[in-house]
């Protein structure tokens, strides 16, 4: 191919915003040469690059703006340390199909054991299938619709938090909530109900929510929504916080106690 024509290539795949083939275009010519490539599949091979590219752009801006503390996947996670986990079904969950009936997951048990980390995983899989997430803990997303109701502004943000596919809530139950701030997360939960999926750790069995949300009516107004379509994951497993420090405590055979 020669030169005027690489360079036409070139000027005009910048001018329709195709960096990655302006960029590239040598050596995907390389590429097609060796390999003997017909003009489809050159013209395949050039597409399914400039799509790559974008779509793992799309997905590290997506993570920035998604508010996750982290993002580790299921890879990360290690279910041999968690035996009572049902990995089949946390595998299922990680196939989306929720997202598309827009059902809601529960994750529930005591601080450590994973319920955070599960939560990330499946929105970095939403993410990554193109689906947009947002994440927040119950403390920040109070703290947020009582400005903005202090401020007249509620509505709005009630649908910043509408629009995400899937909205993770974490952490609901460290902390009590007034009525005012449950009436508002009811607010957040009734709108949100069929319309798009949530999914909350909590280490409050649902018969404590009550509690939580300070006015049992309103939490069994909360629950009947969120339950109505939801996917409930126990995890009463030992906490992964504590795990070296109690290998740490425990002597081995070999040691002598104090007491010796």
């Amino acid at each position: 191919m020669s030169e005027l024509i690489i360079t036409r290539i070139r000027d005009t795949a910048t001018k329709l915003g195709l960096a990655h083939l302006a960029e590239t275009l040598p050596d995907l010519i390389k590429r097609a040469e060796e390999a003997t490539m017909g003009y489809v599949d050159f013209l395949d091979l050039v597409l399914g690059e400039e799509a790559g590219v974008k779509d793992g752009r799309r997905f590290r801006n997506a993570l920035k703006l998604s508010g996750l503390p982290h993002h580790k996947t299921l890879d990360d996670f290690d279910f041999a340390f968690q035996p009572d986990l049902d990995v089949r079904k946390i595998r299922d969950l990680a196939t989306l199909a929720f997202l598309e009936s827009r059902s809601n997951i529960a994750l529930l048990g005591p601080p450590g054991v994973g319920k955070s980390h599960l939560a990330i995983a499946l929105a970095v899989a939403a993410c990554q299938t193109g689906y947009s997430i947002y994440f927040t803990s119950l403390d920040d997303l109070v703290g947020k619709l009582r400005l903005a109701d202090a401020q007249g502004k509620l509505a709005w943000q009630i649908r910043s938090y509408l629009r995400p596919s899937l909205l993770i809530i974490d952490e609901v139950g460290y902390l009590p909530l007034d009525r005012t701030d449950a009436n508002l997360v009811f607010q957040l939960i009734s709108r949100r109900y069929e319309k798009g999926s949530i999914i909350i750790t909590s280490n409050k069995a649902f018969s404590e929510w009550g509690q939580v949300f300070t006015d049992e009516v309103l939490a069994t107004a909360i629950l009947d929504r969120f339950l109505h379509h939801c996917d409930v994951i126990s995890i009463n497993g030992p906490s992964w916080r504590l795990k070296d420090r109690l290998t740490a405590s425990d002597p081995s055979p070999s040691t002598p106690s104090v007491t010796e």
